[in-house]
């Protein structure tokens, strides 16, 4: 078995038999190099062949995957392509919502939501989507959403994330609606920078899903392409995901 071990893990430096002294007690701190080099190799005698991590799976997260896409935006239908001037105006107004958020968060923390308003918990996917697009827009059956403990606005920080990647997932398979353009716009203005690894895959599957959907319109509509040219903008040059912009016109 030693030999084996030693085949997997050559010694740097290999040491033969130490002159040791006759008192020499391994559990006591060794007083010279030689009495050094015979603990470490009493210790490796010691270690397991193999060992396995003890892990509680409940301290994991469901969903840890975070799969980032190298691919870029399909560019712009001809007409439909935005001119530098008009991305550097919204990056510059999203910066103030955003400044403007950052200033009277300490005001929303202390305000509690109205008491006919029901938030979904975190993980409740299914409610914060029908929350978010409204029974016309998520077109499924009813859906009942568990309570709320009259929790502060605060709260929907703590979830910014996660609704984002529900609302994402639904447009995977969905068309673009003012609802969840509005929703998309408000949820990027509260994500903090810098950017988390799942938040910064989110917001690029986000961009490139706008550009799929811009390129896909049958009857060009120059309101939702502005709203997906906008959401591309904000990615790419108010995050700097600058691979996914938009060459200006």
């Amino acid at each position: 078995m030693e030999s084996a071990v030693e085949e997997l893990m050559p010694r740097l430096l290999p040491v033969g038999d130490c002159d040791l002294a006759e008192d020499f007690d391994p559990t006591m701190p060794p007083r010279t190099p030689q009495e050094y080099l015979k603990r470490v190799q009493i210790e490796a005698a010691r270690c397991p062949d193999v060992v396995v991590a003890e892990i509680d799976p409940k301290k994991l997260r469901k969903k840890q995957t975070v799969n980032i896409s190298l691919t870029g935006c399909h560019p712009a239908p001809e007409g439909y392509s935005p001119t530098l001037k008009w991305q550097q105006q919204q990056v510059s107004h999203f910066s103030a919502v955003r400044q403007s958020l950052n200033k009277h968060r300490n005001h929303w923390k202390a305000q509690h939501l109205d008491s006919n308003v029901t938030m979904p918990k975190s993980e409740d996917e299914e409610g914060w989507k029908l929350f978010c697009l409204g029974k016309r827009v998520y077109s499924e059956a009813a859906i009942e959403v568990s309570g709320n403990e009259n929790l502060g606005i605060d709260y929907i920080k703590a979830t910014v994330t996660s609704v984002l990647e529900y609302l994402i997932n639904w447009f995977g398979g969905k068309e673009f609606t003012p609802e969840l353009g509005r929703w998309l716009y408000a949820l990027l203005a509260c994500l903090e920078k810098p950017l988390l690894p799942e938040a910064h895959s989110l917001i690029r599957q986000l961009a490139r899903r706008c550009s799929e959907v811009r390129v896909l319109e049958e009857n060009k509509n120059e309101e939702r392409a502005s709203a997906l040219n906008l959401l591309i903008c904000l990615v790419s040059r108010y995050f700097d995901q600058r691979d996914l912009a938009d060459e200006p016109s």
